[in-house]
């Protein structure tokens, strides 16, 4: 690992005009990695439906969420070696190119595909952005700069999903992809000239690509297994699943003694020690699995039981993305105030199965009802982002700040990959025993297309408002589960230490 003065000879000389030009820059790289996680969810079903891959629904998010997961810690190695500017830079044109190919995209596979260079590109915003942050400013002050990036997180929440309700509604879903070129093009421009004083280290080291490899594979495989259990009749595992299952245990085993043998893997197993940074990723792992699952379910929801079309969708969550940045400011500026995080995480991992339970029982139809407890879900998953991530930046040497962040946000996306994946393949089967016999057989799949309106079969025969009470029920059982899920993160925080964050900046 490079050594402090290594990674940071250039805090102290920076001035406060200075650190206020690296922050637009990151502001503007976080603007596109989180835009693009807010103005899909509200498109997905129409370009499911129009490419005609429901059933691949999922996989539009866990692809390019594996992809970001397993990129994430690569580029905090490759920050940590080569400097976070010109690695931030190439994240940047490779999640533009892939853009273009995800807008581009004849049918449902070449569109995960897509997906998937996109999260190779995406994994490198938010991950190198968090680490440049750590590299100029002190722990406590962390949480002041982690407030003000979630002003851009509030600018991409409140506008992705109005922004692709409109652009679905009025133009066409693949404009999602195509607004990606004029935000990402000024943000390469404005995050290399902000970021040009900031230290190389020129420090040549190996990078864990055997790792990387492995990881993808079994993480791949094991999305791929809970994906396909989803669609089956019967709960449970066909020949293939058992295969797919099979590699992804053996693919994982390999990962991780590969990551005890070579001097530094892509995912440090040894910083899992510190009790501080295992418990936090682990809260984040959780809070993920919500966020981007319910991004997801609830236009679905909206869609399928609701007049309510992509646009108007896309209207309704906001309260949920405006939740998410307004509880993150919070708890930042709360860090800044009181110098500690556990109280504040505490309270989030408290409120968010408390409004998740209560989701499950709201009428989705009660516009006022969902909007207060989709701002509750929001602003308690807010509070845990910030407290995690500076908490595992305040409890590891700061030599390992870059790819311990870079583990953390890995750890972000993996429990947004699995959550989406696994929670779709509840609702999916949900869907599907719900109908039984009564619908011609329908699967979950035909459900969805049926109460959405884009089926391609025959559906002149089938009482669409018997299928509105299963579907209903399928949304409720889900949302039970993910509460059940989100309890977790309890005791998960109680056994957190209430450390002090630390007032001075890094060592130079």
């Amino acid at each position: 690992m490079p050594s402090a003065s290594t990674n940071t000879p250039a805090s102290s000389s920076l001035t406060p005009k200075d650190i206020r030009s690296i922050l637009i820059g990151l502001m503007l790289a976080i603007l596109l990695g989180a835009l693009d996680s807010t103005i899909i969810s509200v498109a997905l079903p129409k370009m499911a439906a129009e490419l005609q891959g429901i059933n691949l629904l999922a996989w539009v998010m866990s692809g390019y969420l594996i992809a970001m997961a397993v990129a994430t810690p690569i580029y905090g190695k490759l920050g940590d070696i080569y400097g976070r500017r010109s690695v931030l830079s190439s994240a940047i044109v490779l999640f533009l190119l892939a853009s273009v190919a995800c807008a581009m995209a004849p049918s449902m596979p070449v569109l995960v595909g897509a997906r998937i260079l996109q999260g190779l590109g995406g994994g490198g915003l938010i991950s190198v952005a968090q680490a440049t942050i750590a590299d100029v400013v002190s722990p406590r002050e962390r949480g002041r700069y982690q407030a003000y990036i979630s002003g851009a997180f509030a600018v991409a929440s409140v506008s992705g999903p109005i922004l692709g309700g409109v652009l679905t509604a009025y133009l066409s879903w693949r404009w999602v992809f195509w607004i990606n070129l004029p935000i990402g093009l000024f943000a390469l421009f404005i995050s290399r000239r902000a970021m040009r004083k900031l230290h190389v280290p020129h420090v040549k080291r190996s990078v864990d690509y055997l790792g990387a490899a492995l990881l993808s594979v079994g993480l791949s495989a094991v999305l791929l297994t809970i994906s396909r259990a989803g669609q089956q009749d019967v709960p449970g595992l066909d020949h293939s699943s058992l295969w797919m299952l099979a590699l992804a245990i053996a693919c994982l085993a390999a990962f991780v003694l590969n990551a005890r043998r070579v001097p530094e893997p892509i995912v440090p197993l040894g910083l899992f020690r510190i009790r501080t940074m295992t418990l936090c990723c682990l809260v984040l792992f959780i809070a993920f699995v919500e966020l981007i699952a319910l991004t997801v379910l609830v236009p679905l929801e909206l869609q399928m039981l609701t007049n309510a079309g992509a646009d108007g969708a896309a209207w309704r969550l906001i309260p949920l993305s405006l939740g998410v940045p307004l509880g993150a400011y919070t708890s930042g500026r709360l860090m800044t105030h009181w110098g500690t995080y556990k109280h504040i995480q505490l309270t989030g991992v408290i409120l968010m199965p408390a409004a998740i339970f209560m989701l499950a029982f709201a009428d989705p139809i009660n516009i006022w009802a969902m909007s207060v407890l989709l701002s509750l879900t929001g602003f308690s998953i807010g509070l845990q982002l910030p407290t995690s991530t500076v908490a595992v930046q305040n409890a590891v040497p700061h030599r390992h700040v870059g790819v311990a962040t870079a583990a953390s946000a890995f750890c972000r996306s993996l429990g947004s990959a699995i959550g989406i994946a696994l929670l779709t393949a509840f609702l999916l089967f949900w869907l599907r025993s719900g109908a039984g016999d009564i619908h011609n057989g329908m699967n979950g799949a035909d459900i969805i297309n049926a109460l959405i309106g884009h089926s391609h079969t025959n559906i002149q025969d089938i009482d669409l408002s018997g299928l509105a009470p299963i579907a209903q029920q399928s949304f409720q059982k889900v949302y039970m589960l993910a509460a059940a899920i989100a309890t977790l993160s309890i005791p998960l925080t109680l056994l957190l230490k209430n450390e002090s964050l630390g007032e001075k900046p890094p060592a130079t």
